[in-house]
């Protein structure tokens, strides 16, 4: 086996453990969810709050709770690491839900260099089944 191959098998695996160890919740192996603003590498002045957009494709959007097929609701990561995909996501200052349903939100960040993603989760906060989270960008306050 070569080496490109080898690397696509590990790949493979890698994938296929993830979804083993996401939630219970089916999603559409389609499904992408972004972050529509900021862009990446954003420099964004410090002291004034921003406005934060989120996007999601082949899923809809559904408050907690409410279980619909192939729906969840979205969770902004700050200055974090995904958790992990078969527990329910932590409510922090650095896992911020968005239960209601809402597509979007105002943050005020320290300056500095941040990062954000977006992780989609069911009805109880559980990543998807295969999880469904976006890029992860940084953005830089000044």
């Amino acid at each position: 086996m070569n080496r490109r191959s080898a690397l696509a098998a590990a790949g493979a695996l890698l994938i296929s453990a993830r979804e083993v160890l996401a939630g219970p919740t089916q999603a559409d192996p389609r499904a992408m969810v972004y972050i529509g603003w900021p862009n990446d590498g954003q420099r964004l002045p410090a002291g004034k709050p921003f406005k934060v957009w989120f996007g999601l494709r082949y899923m809809g959007v559904a408050p907690a709770g409410v279980k619909f097929p192939n729906t969840g609701h979205h969770h902004l990561l700050v200055d974090t690491e995904l958790p992990p995909f078969d527990e329910k996501i932590p409510s922090d200052r650095n896992h911020l839900h968005f239960g209601a349903g809402q597509t979007e939100t105002m943050l005020d960040l320290p300056p500095g260099k941040h990062t954000l993603q977006l992780l989609v989760g069911d009805a109880d906060h559980i990543p998807h089944n295969p999880p469904v989270y976006s890029k992860k960008i940084t953005i830089y306050i000044q």
